[in-house]
């Protein structure tokens, strides 16, 4: 049997941290750009950012950094944490940042989109509606019941025939939260790097 090829990161793939100051400079331009094409604002205070195999090696390589991770344990622990968030063939993965700046906004707003998360969906051209579900790994430390947290981690699963209608027309990512009824089509510039991810 075969084995799958995976996107995930290894050890392997984790510079050390003298040997990533001498790459940082080219690399980290490159995820800032590559950020602005994955990153979409829907309505007043809600953005993703569509994760990818380079956005999750430079969320990792820059934490290994300012904590000064040096030990393959050290670097496992992130691997396991932020793995998840790189998608595989058929799926999206995304951060979910609700951006409160002041305490009474937090005050007013986390309480209010509480189940949030639940309530993220991609609208396809052929009419399915393809909805987030939460990263299992994350779950239990982002969400209750009464209130919902400020970032959430997501992934979307499509089949072949929901990939291909993807890339046939407008896609709507939406939220249908009571408290927050929100939508916007994806740029085509969004659309193509997402359609990377889909298509492996």
């Amino acid at each position: 049997m075969i084995a799958q090829h995976t996107r995930k990161l290894s050890l392997s793939d984790i510079a050390d941290v003298r040997e990533y100051e001498r790459e940082r400079d080219d690399f980290r331009p490159h995820v800032i750009e590559l950020k602005r094409r994955r990153r979409v604002h829907l309505g007043t205070i809600v953005t993703f950012l569509f994760e990818n195999r380079d956005t999750i090696r430079f969320q990792i390589q820059e934490m290994a950094r300012v904590e000064k991770l040096v030990t393959d344990d050290d670097i496992q622990v992130e691997l396991d944490i932020y793995n998840p968030m790189i998608p595989e063939k058929g799926q999206l993965c995304a951060t979910m940042f609700i951006e409160l700046t002041s305490d009474d906004q937090m005050r007013e707003w986390l309480p209010k989109l509480a189940n949030v998360e639940r309530s993220v969906v991609l609208r396809l051209s052929n009419g399915d509606e393809v909805r987030a579900v939460i990263d299992e790994q994350h779950e239990q430390g982002l969400t209750r019941e009464a209130v919902t947290a400020a970032v959430h981690y997501l992934r979307w699963d499509l089949t072949d025939e929901q990939v291909a209608a993807f890339a046939a027309g407008d896609v709507t990512l939406a939220i249908d939260h009571p408290a927050y009824l929100e939508d916007i089509t994806l740029s085509n510039v969004v659309a193509e790097e997402l359609l990377d991810d889909l298509r492996g």
